[in-house]
């Protein structure tokens, strides 16, 4: 029979356990972006679904603020190389949104206000892996950090967490996104540096 002492927990979980090769912990919230910050009016917001059938579901704000909302708390990495720990959003799983949503697609293209695109397989947006957040910290999303709303997909590096999302297109076929065009990973593991394509 072994001995434990009082009060023993195991190993305890630190940065170094959750930080992925080549990353680096920040404390801030670096802005990077490709282009202008869209300023999108609350009462001209949409969410849409497009289903490869041709099929559209669409939610206005009001109508998307009104769903079950979480309030994740997850670590987020950028292919820029910095990683913050513990960041907590609010929003709507993915997995509420497509709920209702006939399909037989494999693939998901998100498309965002101001044209940007990021290419995704969908089982990596669905059991609780991926949100739509509105809030970010206990406030309202900043544009600067994609409000009024930006998907979450924390397991990714941060491109395929795209700012200013406007909707999913579910497609039979997989089609890269911006970044992907430009030479990134198409899938993005920051656990395996898929920073570019080749990785």
């Amino acid at each position: 029979m072994g001995i434990i002492s009082r009060g023993f927990q195991g190993r305890r979980r630190d940065a170094g356990d959750r930080l992925p090769p080549g990353q680096y912990l920040v404390d801030d919230f670096p802005v990077l972006s490709a282009g202008p910050t869209p300023r999108v009016p609350l009462d001209r917001w949409e969410f849409a679904v497009d289903t490869e059938a041709g099929q559209t579901h669409r939610w206005s704000w009001a109508e998307f603020l009104a769903l079950p909302q979480e309030t994740p708390t997850v670590d987020i990495h950028c292919v820029t190389k910095w990683t913050k720990l513990d960041t907590t959003w609010q929003g709507v799983s993915l997995d509420v949104l497509l709920e209702d949503v006939e399909t037989a697609a494999d693939y998901a293209l998100i498309y965002s206000y101001g044209g940007y695109t990021t290419n995704l397989p969908l089982e990596d947006l669905l059991d609780g892996q991926a949100w739509i957040a509105h809030r970010f910290d206990g406030e309202e999303l900043e544009p600067r950090h994609g409000g009024p709303a930006r998907l979450i997909v924390p397991h990714l590096y941060f491109w395929k967490s795209a700012k200013w999302v406007r909707g999913i297109r579910l497609l039979n076929e997989d089609y890269p996104g911006f970044w992907e065009t430009a030479g990134y990973n198409n899938y993005g593991d920051p656990w395996r540096e898929q920073r570019y394509e080749g990785d």
